[in-house]
């Protein structure tokens, strides 16, 4: 009996086997062809990914690359020769220190020794050719963006040679952090009533509520923010107080926009908490509220995180919200009722116009576009760490 139990298993087994190579060895065209559909989809977002970096980053290189030349006021008092090394200016103007680039018609030079009106200078800088310069030529100074003067100095004016990014990055960190007051407390709640205390119909009604805010256009935002939350916010702390555009307001709406992106990641994170915690805690006379905040919450603690780093990242790119709202002009202010604008604002703002191609404002927009892609990287980076190293699994 034993052998002929042992003899079926065996039977049993090569057949299945023999199914499974059958199976294996079967050509199937359209699994096939689905197969090469998602990977030449997964290989063509990754290329998309690398043509907008690389186009970011060939602009915001010709940026800080680039010479930007200003007029010193000064002539040329001698005519020179392709051989000169040494020019005389007029006495007008501003001061050219030693180690400026000068220019002189299509010459680019550097200045090495400065005595009285005398310039000792380089030749044939940046690939130029020495060429002879008659006098009375206007005498232009170039500057270089520098990238410590790009992230530290206050003003934002590049046809002037002020390139402080510190004000449209202040203000778009500011209405974030606004945003972020707004949307993480009532997103979470949100999902803690939808996970832990709503049932199936409450659920089913509020849930599909609550993501028709995800589906508004955010231009229906912004004019949200400006007739009604501006008004409200003036009604408030007075109209001396708060100015028409300011980022405030825009940060609450902002926030407003968030709140589905938050509660609905946050929900999927609670739900996933296996029931036996909970039943576990209900044994030990635990509240339902407790149960929440010292069971629930803990173990789901990664997903919530990530859910709130996505919506960061999500607030800091919202452009249309902060373009109608926030206000039109680079502020350096930390008061949250005064314009400001973002850098997302900015770049709407500056495209909109009549911008000429390769011009310094022209190659601005990348550079604020490349480290506006830089802090949302960082973000989602942040928050795969999260998740991949303080993720609890349960059997």
């Amino acid at each position: 009996m034993q052998k002929l139990e042992s003899f079926s298993l065996v039977q049993k087994e090569t057949s299945t086997n023999t199914l499974l190579n059958t199976l294996r060895c079967r050509l199937r065209p359209g699994e096939l062809a689905v197969e090469a559909f998602l990977f030449l989809a997964a290989v063509i977002s990754i290329f998309v990914t690398i043509g907008i970096v690389y186009v970011l980053g060939v602009e915001t290189w010709s940026f800080f690359g680039r010479i930007n030349w200003e007029d010193t006021n000064k002539q040329l008092a001698q005519p020179v020769g392709p051989a000169d090394t040494r020019l005389v200016v007029t006495e007008s103007g501003s001061p050219i220190p030693v180690g400026a680039i000068i220019r002189l018609d299509d010459e680019i030079m550097q200045v090495t020794a400065v005595k009285g009106n005398q310039l000792a200078v380089q030749r044939g800088q940046e690939n130029t050719l020495p060429a002879p310069h008659k006098e009375k030529l206007d005498i232009y100074e170039g500057e270089r963006v520098v990238l410590w003067e790009f992230f530290t100095e206050t003003r934002w004016e590049p046809q002037i040679g002020n390139f402080g990014v510190l004000p449209l990055l202040n203000a778009t960190l500011m209405t974030s952090a606004i945003a972020m007051l707004v949307a993480l407390p009532l997103g979470l709640a949100a999902a803690i009533y939808l996970s832990e205390y709503a049932g199936p119909r409450t659920r089913s009604i509020l849930k599909p509520v609550l993501e028709v805010l995800a589906g508004i256009p955010t231009v229906v935002y912004g004019y949200f923010a400006l007739t009604f939350m501006t008004p409200l916010l003036r009604m408030i702390f007075g109209d001396d107080v708060v100015q028409i555009y300011n980022t405030a307001s825009a940060g609450i709406v902002i926030g407003i926009l968030v709140i589905p992106l938050v509660s609905s990641m946050s929900e999927d994170a609670l739900s996933a908490v296996p029931r036996a915690l909970r039943e576990a805690a209900y044994g030990l006379g635990a509240t339902r509220l407790e149960t929440v905040l010292q069971v629930v919450l803990p173990a789901a603690a990664s997903g919530v995180t990530a859910a709130f780093i996505v919506a960061i990242s999500r607030a800091i790119g919202e452009t249309m919200i902060v373009a109608i709202a926030a206000g039109a002009g680079p502020n350096f202010t930390f008061n949250p009722f005064e314009a400001a604008e973002t850098m997302t604002g900015h770049i709407v703002r500056i495209s909109g116009g009549d911008l000429s191609y390769d011009s310094i404002d022209y190659n601005s927009i990348f550079a604020i576009g490349l480290t506006l892609f830089a802090l949302t990287l960082t973000l989602n980076i942040i928050s795969r760490y999260v998740v991949a190293h303080f993720r609890e699994e349960y059997e």
